[in-house]
């Protein structure tokens, strides 16, 4: 027979080892690894949508979720250094979005841990997903599908300017995307009587110095492929267009708001609300591959015509009825 005493000393010893289960089940937040080629300074940009996507799906940021970012200024070399602390942190689940090269190296640096990334290429063709209706794996997302418009944003900068033989197209070549749409544009440039000028640059220093060698060549308009580096420096490639007296056009449609002549694509913005929404549908329980990739259903022509009025460029009636949107 268990005394009174004794039993109140193998209880209290009891509960030193057995935690009680309020704390044993005590809740902890989830994680978010952020992974973005773009620099900090696009935060504003980027993040507005993404967090929309999270409050979708019932999540906010110093709520219920946190979420620890690493931004590679444009450096690609960087990556797979932040993929791999991200994974050491043991996040939830990793966004790596704006630029191929992240959801690359996400991939690359864990396969079990939930991926969800925003780009502008074709998932299938770098090997991220097996298909977009059945992603496979630990990985799905979103794409604006910016590179498969490159033959598209050439024809459009011809009509934009009729007369144009030579448009310089800058291509950052140690994107693999940006090495896949110039050849979809070098491809197109033929059908439309024009020539093409390959500038590679890949950051800041280097397109200043494109724009250099322009100062002394005969191009009639300037072509950016879609990479990071265009997107965060969009507001400097504008101005220098304009110094030089130089149509341009871009696959976002920040750029030509930023003051560049053109933009035609998907909205990046878009894409970025749905990958927050799918980081949030993965906090759930949710598997990344039972979520389809989204495909963007719209893409959007964007004419500055302020900008024309300054390039002394009359636009014409029908590529102004075909606009989507125009910044007067």
């Amino acid at each position: 027979m268990i005394r009174r005493r004794d039993f109140i000393k193998f209880f209290a010893g009891a509960t030193a080892v057995w935690p009680l289960p309020a704390r044993a089940q005590q809740p902890t937040t989830p994680v978010i690894g952020f992974l973005s080629s773009l620099s900090a300074v696009d935060a504003p940009r980027i993040m507005a949508p993404f967090r929309r996507g999270l409050a979708e799906s019932g999540y906010a940021e110093g709520h219920n979720v946190a979420i620890e970012f690493r931004w590679a200024e444009g450096e690609f070399s960087r990556l797979p250094g932040m993929a791999a602390e991200l994974v050491g942190r043991q996040v939830s689940v990793i966004a790596a979005v704006s630029g191929t090269p992240s959801g690359l190296a996400a991939k690359a640096a864990t396969p079990t841990i939930p991926i969800v990334f925003a780009m502008a290429s074709d998932p299938v063709e770098f090997g991220l997903v097996a298909s977009l209706s059945r992603p496979g794996a630990n990985i799905t997302g979103a794409t604006f599908y910016t590179v498969l418009l490159g033959g598209k944003r050439l024809e459009l900068l011809r009509e934009l300017v009729p007369k144009a033989s030579t448009i310089a197209v800058f291509a950052n070549t140690k994107n693999p995307v940006s090495v896949t749409e110039l050849k979809d544009v070098e491809s197109a440039a033929p059908k439309l009587g024009l020539r093409v000028r390959v500038l590679a640059a890949s950051n800041l220093n280097e397109i200043g110095a494109a724009f250099q060698t322009l100062a002394s060549a005969r191009v009639d308009g300037i072509y950016l492929s879609a990479d990071p580096i265009y997107y965060s420096y969009r507001t400097e490639i504008a101005a220098l267009a304009a110094r030089h007296g130089l149509p341009a056009i871009s696959g976002d449609r920040d750029f030509a708001q930023a003051g560049g002549l053109s933009s035609y694509g998907a909205s990046r913005s878009d894409a970025y609300r749905q990958a927050g929404l799918y980081v949030g549908r993965i906090l759930k329980g949710e598997k990344p591959s039972d979520l389809p990739v989204v495909q963007p259903t719209r893409f959007e022509l964007l004419i500055n015509l302020k900008t024309a009025r300054g390039l002394a460029l009359v636009v014409g009636p029908t590529v102004l009825a075909s606009a989507d949107d125009i910044i007067e």
